[in-house]
Parts: structure tokens; sequence; C-alpha cells
């Protein structure tokens, strides 16, 4: 896994898809995409949807700050232990996600949301098998 490709790549590209997941939901809430194409096409109200990307906008900025730990680039006061164990969880996640995405009722989760989250498991697990670096407060990543 370490020779595929570096955790530099890894956290950048978690970071880059976790964004655009972000704007994607915050179209979503705002009504701009239509709530039913998301969620496997299973959410019935408004309510219901305004719960849902609620907790999945809330859950993305989570993932993007333990990344920016990572990464050394959010500086902040966190035990390795601590984010290796977030890391280790947003990739059960995102695998069980990528299964979810495949059995979507809609195309959009099946044909594009499938690929990024296999992506974001697999880039979660490269930060996850990573070192930190000692040199930091935060000890990112060691990306050399």
């Amino acid at each position: 896994m370490k020779n595929l490709f570096s955790a530099r790549a890894a956290a950048i590209g978690i970071l880059v898809i976790l964004s655009l997941v972000v704007v994607f939901h915050l179209l979503v809430l705002t009504g701009v995409i239509p709530y039913g194409i998301v969620w496997g096409g299973r959410l019935t109200s408004h309510e219901q949807m305004l719960r849902f990307e609620t907790v999945s906008i809330t859950l993305n900025l989570l993932m993007l700050a333990v990344v920016g730990v990572v990464a050394g680039w959010l500086r902040l006061r966190v035990s390795w232990g601590l984010l290796k164990a977030a890391l280790w969880l947003m990739t059960g996640l995102f695998l069980l996600n990528t299964l979810g995405n495949l059995m979507a009722q809609t195309n959009l989760e099946r044909l594009v949301f499938t690929p990024l989250t296999l992506l974001l498991a697999l880039g979660s697990l490269r930060l996850a098998i990573s070192k930190p670096r000692l040199t930091t407060p935060a000890a990112p990543v060691d990306f050399r």
C-alpha cells in the first residue's frame, strides 16, 4: 500500500474529495440539488433530509480536521493514537459507504460516489498505516 501512493498524495486527495463532498451536501441542504438523489434515494421528507445532511456535513468537517492535523496543516495538539484510531474508523466508514453506494437506487451514487468512497477508504488506510513525524506538536505524518 505504501508503494502505491504517498501519504502526502493520500492526504491531499482526501482533503480535496471531502471538501467537494461538503460543497455537494451544502447544495443538497439549500435545495440546489434535489434530496431525492442522495442517501440511496431513500429520504422521504424535507425534515429527514435536514437531519441527514447536517450529520453528514458535520462528520465530513470532522474528518477534514483529522486529515488536516495528520498532514500537519492544522496545528492542533492531538495524540497520534487518537488520530490513528480516527483514520481506522474513517477507513471502515468509507468501506461500508462504498458497499452502500453499490446498492443505491440512484445512478449518481452508484457511478460517481462508489469510486470516490473507495478512494477515500484507500487514502484513509494509507494514512492509518503511516508513521508520525515527531517534529511538531501535532505529529503529522512523515511525507518523506
